[in-house]
């Protein structure tokens, strides 16, 4: 059985890598655009979001991990006791470097059937099945937001001294939507520092956001070294959709990671869909053209369908608040209960949160909530 994945991303490397352990018969290529596998990229996720089976298979792609993290807010600063992973594209790289002569880089392609890819140098390649992994593309189908940002990861001149992560220093000036700073420690001497946004457009300005990064540092009183690398990412948040007109744009073939819509709705992590598509497809007995097209499709609307109440805070976040004022939802968020902070990212939030969330004055003007929650319409041309 013969499988083509395109795209060398996380989503189609994590499916070529159980393959591999549990169908030793699959014969699997990845075509990459790209120069290399896995580009430039962290991927983060929480401990929860992953069943300890899953964390176990996917731990050599896990480049550093932590207990628990921060948060800073102007009336909030907390440490939540909830670990945090982050893979990353050098992990991803050496775990699939076994794999090197089904890998195929540099490699654009200019049509995609169920059954072959045609290159844009005009080979056809044949197989069983094709699986779109090339991330995520604007659909008229769904309606869309941003969180877009610019990481540089730092050596610094003398330990800098944090500890765990802190996922969101929201105690920066406020611009162009909810602005907060991430910082991963990797090692004593090493952090990644993201200028992160959640805006209603994708424009973003590399140069601006590398200059903000080393202010951050600068004035976190860390002294910077060295620049080890610069990451740039813009991640879809969802508002609303037509789910299944999506799919009806898939021309039959099969699709996982971000082109799929397989991303959690208010944070943009793909990690924790992409291991569970990967799963789902190495316990496949058949895995036809037809067939994977139909699994990935059922995972995919089966997730829009059981999103939907995360979509109706993402609205409230983007269309109720003011955008210098969209922080204060966060900063409510992160004052309740740590249980309650792990449900909501691993997307399993029970009846009793989504009150909880819902409960007493929002931060917000009453009128724009109530649009939001009366808000039903699907179809809305993305940016």
């Amino acid at each position: 059985m013969r499988l083509i994945l395109v795209g060398g991303g996380l989503a189609n490397s994590l499916i070529a890598h159980r393959l591999a352990a549990l169908r030793p018969d699959v014969d699997w290529t990845i075509l990459e655009a790209g120069e290399t596998l896995g580009g430039n990229h962290t991927w983060s996720f929480h401990a929860g979001d992953l069943t300890a089976a899953q964390q176990g298979w996917m731990e050599p792609f896990v480049a550093a991990s932590w207990p628990g993290y921060a948060v800073a807010f102007p009336r909030l600063q907390r440490r939540l006791p909830l670990g945090y992973r982050s893979a990353s594209s050098e992990r991803l790289r050496a775990v699939m470097a076994p794999h090197a002569a089904r890998i195929r880089t540099g490699l654009a392609v200019r049509e995609l059937r169920p059954d072959r890819v045609t290159l844009a140098s005009g080979e056809e390649m044949r197989a069983d099945a094709v699986i779109d992994g090339r991330g995520y593309r604007p659909s008229p189908h769904l309606r869309i937001a941003f969180q877009k940002f610019v990481g540089v990861e730092l050596r610094t001149a003398a330990p800098h001294g944090q500890a765990e992560p802190v996922i969101m220093d929201a105690t920066v000036p406020q611009r162009d939507g909810f602005r907060f700073v991430y910082t991963l420690p990797f090692a004593p001497d090493r952090v990644l520092v993201e200028d992160t946004y959640y805006s209603d457009d994708r424009a973003l300005d590399p140069g601006a956001l590398r200059g903000e990064t080393l202010d951050y540092a600068r004035r976190r009183g860390w002294r910077v070294a060295e620049v080890l690398r610069e990451e740039v990412g813009v991640l879809p948040i969802a508002l609303g959709g037509d789910i299944a007109a999506f799919w009806a744009d898939a021309g039959g073939v099969a699709r996982s990671g971000l082109r799929a819509a397989l991303f959690h709705p208010t944070t943009g992590y793909s990690l924790p869909d992409a291991v569970r598509l990967a799963d789902r497809i190495a316990a496949l007995g058949e895995l036809s053209a037809a067939r994977l097209h139909a699994e990935t499709r059922a995972h995919s609307v089966a997730c829009w369908k059981a999103a939907g109440f995360y979509r109706l805070l993402d609205r409230m976040l983007f269309r109720a608040a003011e955008p210098d004022g969209r922080y204060r939802l966060l900063q409510r968020f992160y004052g309740l209960s740590p249980d309650l902070v792990s449900r909501f990212y691993a997307g399993h939030s029970t009846l009793y949160d989504k009150a909880r969330l819902l409960s007493g004055r929002p931060p917000v003007p009453v009128l724009r909530a109530l649009r939001c929650l009366r808000d039903s319409s699907n179809l809305v041309t993305a940016p």
